[in-house]
Parts: structure tokens; C-alpha cells; sequence
């Protein structure tokens, strides 16, 4: 059985007049077992291929071969279901026209599903919405799944209208998670990167063709390693104070603060989507009426709920103070993954600007992204900055943009812009 834990990090001392608490609380677990087989309800997963037209025959052939791969590593049992994506969407396998469209995992359908897989061909082309739609539909026709998986593979523009697209994601929204994958470089970071946030994914370029077996088979063996399929963070605040964040900032960053749902009028809970043996920080901040020197508060009770029941929490809390040496620290947590949200954001819009010929707006956004990324120990941004900018001198983050920048190493700075690194602890 899944074991979870909670420890806050924060300087709890708020000046005379202060309002407003910062805290980056850990929540981990151990012993989380395997998808659908130590939860409630049966896990499922579909594989989604692009096989539009503009599949080349390298890319097409290392898709099959990344497709089968991702077969290979789902766990007997799992119920599961193969879409080739164009400007439609086809259910590859299993090859029904009614009732359930997915299968349980065993040898025989193995094999089958890697034989449909390996009869794509390219034609048509991207209308990304109906890919979604499509997995869905194929969720909803096996009621007892309840830990709902996707991958998704595409290497070109979707190119329907961005209204349809929005829509499809919102309909999946909640329902089920995307890990989202792009090959090559004739596709939009932006694009991709809101469906996998959304969906409670992660996206990255495969740059090469080789490259996609790897992150196939280690996207579907994570999934797999998620024995517990969904959970919430729940922040409770006294009355009268605010919630003015919630941030996953650990592994990645991600915004949850709008996807808040009421569970009680002083209580917010806020998605996770299923989890494996892992560690994961939050970064919460509230908004508090002032009190006197001296006085306590319990700012807010982080809680971290799996089936409607609290399984961890952690108190966030604030105590107001003249003494300076206690007021004036800034918590080493929380001053940390501060840095590592504006990187994100650094990047995201240095490369934005340089795309858009604002070559100024660029460098400066990327020179202060060079210097948090030195400042907070993200070796992995380092390295991905320093093959788009010169860096000419680090602390400061004076650098100058490369005259020829291969595309490649461009979307994937922008798609490692939100991964953080963790302080040694």
C-alpha cells in the first residue's frame, strides 16, 4: 500500500504589517506499486501515432518501432488501444466497430497490436483535436478504467483551427493524461506543451530518429511504475485569507492555481494525476490578515488526498516579529524554485521574442535566463542556453545570440524550460 509524506519548508516570521507567507512543501511516496493492479480500478493506455503524410520513412519506421517498444513494456492486464493520427483519427487496434474499444494486454493482442502498428503508412494530414477526441471515446467504452494514459507522438503543425483544438483539450482535460512527444523539428513547442500541461503530461523534442525507442519505452514503463492513479493537493486557509498561488515547481514547473475546485468554502483541492515512488514539490503562497508582534497563525494545512481520503499533510504557518534576523531571511526552498519559475519564464519568452525578430527583448530574456540558471545549479538549462546564446559573462547574464542556432537545440531549450533541479537537502 502507498505510503505518502508531507515536510514544509518556509520562514514562518513575517515582519509588522506582513501579509503574505511563502512555503515549498514536499510531498512524497513510497510503495505506490504497479498501474491498475494496487489501485482501485483497472489501468488503460493508448499509444497515439501521428501517420500523417508528412511522416517520412525514417521517422515513420522509427515511430513503428518506438510504437511496438511502448507495447512491449505495458503490464498484462492493462486494457489498452493503438490510434494512427492524420486530419482524422483511426483506432489502429483493436479492430472493433462497436462496444468496447480496447482490449486487456496478453500475449496474443501483444502481438497483434504490433503487427497493426507495423502496417502504418503516411497520408493526410494533422487535425491533432480528433486524436484526442478519439482516445476519449476509447476510454469511456470501458467504464472500469479509471487510471486513464496516453502517449502521443506528432512531428508536424496541427493544422485546424486553434478553437478546435482548445476544445478537444478541454474535453480531455481531467479525464485523462498525456505524455506528449515531438519528431523533428516541424513542430510547435507551444502547441504540444499545452496539451501535455493541461493533460497533466510532459513534452519533449526527439530530435532524431533513433532516439524515439528510448523515450517510448520509458514513457510507458513510468506510467506503469504509477500504482496510485490519481490524487489531489488540498490547501485549507483560514477565513479571510487568500490563496494567491499553487505551483508544482518540482520536477517541473507547472501552474495549478487555476484549476482549483471548491471541496469546502475554506478549501481548494488542485490535480495531481497519478503517481509512482517519487517526490514532488509545491510551491504555495497565501495572503493573510496582519497581527500583532508575537501573534500566531495557522496560514494554511496542505493536504495531499487519494480517494476523497487525506493520506499526508503538512501546516504552513506564520508568526509576526520585529526581530530582523528572523523576518529578513528568505527560506533557501523557497528562494530557490523562485528562481527556477522566472528561468521558465525567461526562456519561454527570450525564445518567443527572438522568434518573432526581437532580437533585444531576446537577448535580455535569455541573459537573465543564463544567469538564474547559473544561480540556481540547473546544469541541464546551462548547457541547452549556451548552444543558442555566447555567453560573454555568466553572473551578470551579458550574452549575445548565436549567429546560426540549429533548430533543434532551440525546441529543446524551450521544452526543458519548465524542468527544475531540487536543492541539495
Amino acid at each position: 500500500m502507498a505510503e505518502f509524506s508531507a515536510t514544509v519548508f518556509q520562514n514562518e516570521y513575517l515582519p509588522d504589517g506582513g501579509t503574505d507567507v511563502n512555503a515549498i512543501v514536499t510531498v512524497s511516496c513510497a510503495g505506490a506499486g504497479t498501474a491498475g493492479q494496487t489501485g482501485a480500478g483497472a489501468a488503460g493506455e493508448i499509444i497515439i501515432v501521428d501517420t500523417s503524410g508528412s511522416m517520412g520513412p525514417m521517422t515513420m519506421r522509427a515511430a513503428k518501432e518506438a510504437a511496438s517498444a511502448a507495447l512491449s513494456e505495458i503490464v498484462d492486464g492493462t486494457w489498452f488501444a493503438v490510434i494512427a493520427g492524420s486530419h482524422q483519427a483511426m483506432l489502429a487496434y483493436p479492430n472493433v466497430s462497436s462496444g468496447p474499444g480496447m482490449v486487456r494486454m496478453d500475449a496474443s493482442t501483444r502481438a497483434a497490436a504490433q503487427q497493426a502498428v507495423s502496417n502504418f503508412v503516411g497520408s493526410g494530414g494533422t487535425a491533432i483535436s480528433t486524436w484526442l477526441d478519439l482516445a476519449g471515446r476509447l476510454f469511456a467504452s470501458v467504464p472500469q478504467v479509471t487510471q486513464r494514459h496516453a502517449i502521443l507522438l506528432t512531428d508536424g503543425e496541427n493544422r485546424e483551427s486553434d478553437h478546435m483544438l482548445t476544445e478537444a483539450i478541454q474535453r480531455a482535460t481531467g479525464y485523462f493524461q498525456c505524455d506528449c512527444r515531438g519528431a523533428g523539428t516541424d513542430w510547435q513547442v507551444g502547441e504540444v506543451r499545452r496539451i501535455a500541461q493541461a493533460l497533466l503530461g510532459t513534452v519533449d523534442i526527439i530530435p532524431e530518429p533513433e532516439e524515439m525507442e528510448q523515450q517510448f519505452r520509458a514513457m510507458m514503463q513510468a506510467s506503469m511504475a504509477r500504482g496510485v492513479a490519481d490524487a489531489q493537493l488540498r490547501v485549507w486557509t483560514p477565513q479571510g485569507a487568500q490563496v494567491l498561488f499553487v505551483r508544482q515547481v518540482s520536477p517541473t514547473v507547472e501552474d495549478l492555481t487555476a484549476r482549483r475546485t471548491e471541496v469546502n468554502a475554506l478549501t481548494g483541492a488542485y490535480p495531481t494525476g497519478a503517481w509512482a515512488d517519487e517526490s514532488r514539490d509545491y510551491h504555495v503562497a497565501i495572503r493573510v490578515a496582519a497581527r500583532a508582534i508575537g501573534q500566531e497563525q495557522l496560514a494554511a494545512r496542505v493536504q495531499l488526498a487519494v480517494d476523497d481520503q487525506v493520506v499526508t499533510q503538512a501546516l504552513v504557518k506564520a508568526t509576526w516579529s520585529n526581530n530582523t534576523d528572523l523576518t529578513a531571511g528568505i527560506d533557501e526552498q523557497v528562494a530557490h524554485y523562485t528562481g527556477q519559475t522566472e528561468l521558465a519564464a525567461a526562456i519561454q519568452e527570450g525564445l518567443a521574442a527572438k522568434a518573432s525578430g526581437d532580437d533585444a527583448t531576446a537577448t535580455t530574456k535569455l541573459g537573465r535566463a543564463v544567469q538564474l540558471a547559473a544561480a540556481t545549479g540547473n546544469a541541464e538549462a546551462t548547457t541547452k542556453l549556451r548552444k543558442v546564446v555566447d555567453v560573454v559573462d555568466e553572473r551578470e547574464g551579458t550574452v549575445q545570440l548565436k549567429a546560426a542556432i540549429n533548430k533543434a537545440d532551440e525546441m529543446a531549450l524551450d521544452t526543458a524550460s519548465t524542468k527544475t533541479t531540487r536543492v541539495k537537502r
